[in-house]
């Protein structure tokens, strides 16, 4: 298939050389130096979104935040065929993605959000969990193409959904860290072996992708992004924003985010999401920032 790829930060990158590698033909947008060191002249590079939709059958985006993804869109959108099938699989805010939704569709285009999880490690790996919002029609189309980048893909319902689905699932991972950044600043705190506590949590209730994954992390203090701190806080902002439009609360969700707030004020902003573990210490903060 013939796909235009926009966006090509620590996420996009792997997911964009998953597709070449599957035999996809990819124009992509932005051509950088970190992304021709993952892709190489596997692709071709377009100067401006509009080229990278122009000749596409499909155009993926794979950007930051809600403003990002309507300034590209209204490059794309002048520039799309006749049945282009757009996948948006930012992460952005469920009420922006319908109103984007029903402009591709004027358009003369299908639309679908499909947000994903998993991190930099699932993006290089190919096992993301994808959350499609749209037409039964359209994630049929896109099914190749899901089945490059993810082991998983779930549709969840219509334009919209799939962005719901992933404020749910940030949620979740946010409160978790944070749950899991606690026990081990408890353990260490009392003198003991935090490795060792982690290790036994995983063979009970406690077990959880987070705990696995990012529990050695905050062991050993490495916090290279494989999703960083201002992008989870971004997240939950649009959960709170949600939240707030349907007349409802989320105050778990509402301490983290006020927990995200103060790591990026501490110069955390780029770390990965696991550095919520240094808050528990001023002095790791200092050292890290």
């Amino acid at each position: 298939m013939d796909i235009g790829f926009i966006g090509t930060g620590v996420m996009g990158r792997p997911m964009a050389a998953n597709l070449a590698k599957a035999g996809h033909r990819l124009i992509v947008h932005r051509d950088t130096t970190a992304a021709r060191e993952v892709l190489g002249d596997t692709v071709r590079y377009a100067g401006s979104a509009a080229e990278a939709a122009r000749d596409s059958e499909a155009v993926i985006l794979m950007l930051p935040d809600t403003p990002d993804v309507q300034e590209v869109m209204g490059e794309v959108l002048g520039a799309l065929r006749p049945g282009t099938l757009v996948i948006d699989m930012s992460s952005i805010s469920p009420a922006a993605e319908r109103e984007i939704a029903d402009q591709v569709a004027g358009a003369g285009g299908a639309h679908l959000d499909a947000p994903v999880s998993g991190g930099e490690i699932g993006a290089r790996e190919g096992t993301l969990s994808i959350m499609v919002g749209g037409d039964a029609e359209a994630v049929d189309r896109a099914r190749p193409l899901f089945a490059v980048l993810g082991a998983r893909t779930s549709h969840i319902g219509p334009s919209g959904a799939g962005q719901v689905a992933k404020i749910a699932n940030q949620v979740v991972v946010g409160l978790t860290i944070e749950a899991v950044a606690e026990a081990l600043h408890l353990a260490e705190a009392s003198g003991v072996d935090p490795a060792a506590v982690q290790s036994a949590l995983m063979g009970g209730f406690a077990a959880s992708r987070v705990l696995e994954v990012h529990g050695p992390r905050m062991i050993k203090g490495e916090y290279e992004p494989g999703f960083r701190i201002r992008l989870h806080r971004k997240d939950l902002r649009l959960a709170a924003e949600a939240a707030e439009g349907l007349g409802t609360a989320l105050p778990g969700a509402s301490l983290v985010h006020g927990l995200l707030e103060a790591a990026v004020d501490a110069g955390l902003a780029d770390h990965d999401h696991a550095a919520l573990r240094l808050l528990r210490d001023h002095r790791a903060v200092a050292d890290h920032a």
